[in-house]
């Protein structure tokens, strides 16, 4: 890719490289303490972060773990909204084995979020956040809820760019046959998708670390974003193909043809308070791609940077606090 971008331009790629090697190098934190878990169904754990408030749920990306959501002190969505008058579950998805090749998408929520769920004392509020958004949707139309917070979203995946769906469709190519054998899609094959989603700002950021290396402070939180990014279970077969075929290549959720629990699930059927969050600077989730319900908060952030990054507090934890109160 680095070839393919900077092409004779050895400045660049020099800067790119030593981006590259900073972040390498860098010291790493310790992880946070994980919150307690309260509810286990299988590999998938729901944790508590405490607090006085309404329930709000959280399901993260099946594809990235859920550490981005409580990443560290100054950036967990999480542990701060403990402190404003809410109590946050969070769905820990765990890693999945070769034995669960057949488990779809819809079945992450047919076998895991619908049991979790079900052990609530009252009706939660869920928030999805990427493609957890898009499982939340789901189970805001089989299980009684309060509220649906949808962040980075994708629900019409024809919004997505023509040339983004091609690439896809291009390494499920790839990578069926050996994920089919191994009954698992390998994280690096889904984040080398991320990469190529947006090649200019993936090379971009190594370049500008690179600038930085010497700036303590901002290499730790660009380290701890990227070790996310980079890091995850893998997916098992039959959910990385739903992901790949079904979504991107047919559109199934936008088209009204994704079926969980029996029945299609229709966003726009939902009758509880709906936001969606989008920003017009999301380049792994465009904008054109939310299902365009309920109250929207259009933002200029990234879409990693919708939740930690230095303007996220103010931008959207804040907006999203309020709307949380109102759904009460």
């Amino acid at each position: 890719m680095l070839r393919s971008e900077a092409g004779d331009d050895s400045a660049r790629m020099a800067a790119v490289l030593k981006g590259i090697r900073a972040y390498q190098e860098a010291p790493r934190a310790r992880p946070m303490r994980r919150a307690r878990a309260i509810a286990r169904r299988g590999r998938v754990t729901l944790r508590d972060y405490g607090g006085a408030g309404p329930l709000v749920v959280f399901v993260p990306s099946v594809i990235n773990g859920s550490e981005i959501l409580d990443l560290d002190r100054d950036r967990s969505l999480m542990r701060w909204l403990r402190g404003q008058g809410v109590r946050p579950l969070l769905v820990d998805w765990g890693s999945p084995s070769g034995g669960e090749s057949a488990l779809t998408l819809a079945g992450h929520v047919e076998k895991f979020l619908l049991p979790l769920l079900s052990r609530l004392r009252e009706p939660p509020i869920i928030a999805g956040y990427c493609l957890g958004g898009t499982l939340a949707t789901a189970l805001a139309q089989l299980m009684p809820c309060r509220g649906l917070a949808l962040i980075a979203a994708p629900w019409r995946f024809s919004g997505f760019p023509p040339q983004s769906r091609l690439r896809l469709a291009e390494l499920w190519d790839s990578a069926r046959a050996p994920a089919q054998e191994i009954g698992l899609l390998p994280m690096e094959v889904t984040q080398s998708a991320f990469w190529q989603l947006d090649p200019v700002r993936t090379l971009a950021k190594f370049e500008s670390i690179g600038r930085k290396a010497n700036d303590r402070k901002t290499l730790a939180s660009f380290t701890a974003v990227e070790d996310w990014a980079n890091d995850g279970p893998p997916m098992p077969f039959a959910a990385a193909r739903e992901m790949m075929v079904d979504f991107f290549g047919r559109d199934l959720p936008g088209e009204r043809g994704w079926r969980v629990g029996g029945q299609v699930i229709d966003p726009a059927s939902l009758t509880c308070p709906i936001l969606e969050i989008v920003s017009t600077t999301d380049r792994i989730v465009p904008h054109a791609s939310a299902a365009g319900v309920g109250d929207r908060l259009t933002l200029r952030l990234g879409h990693v940077g919708m939740i930690v990054s230095g303007q996220a507090k103010e931008l959207a934890w804040r907006p999203l606090l309020q709307w949380l109160s109102q759904a009460r």
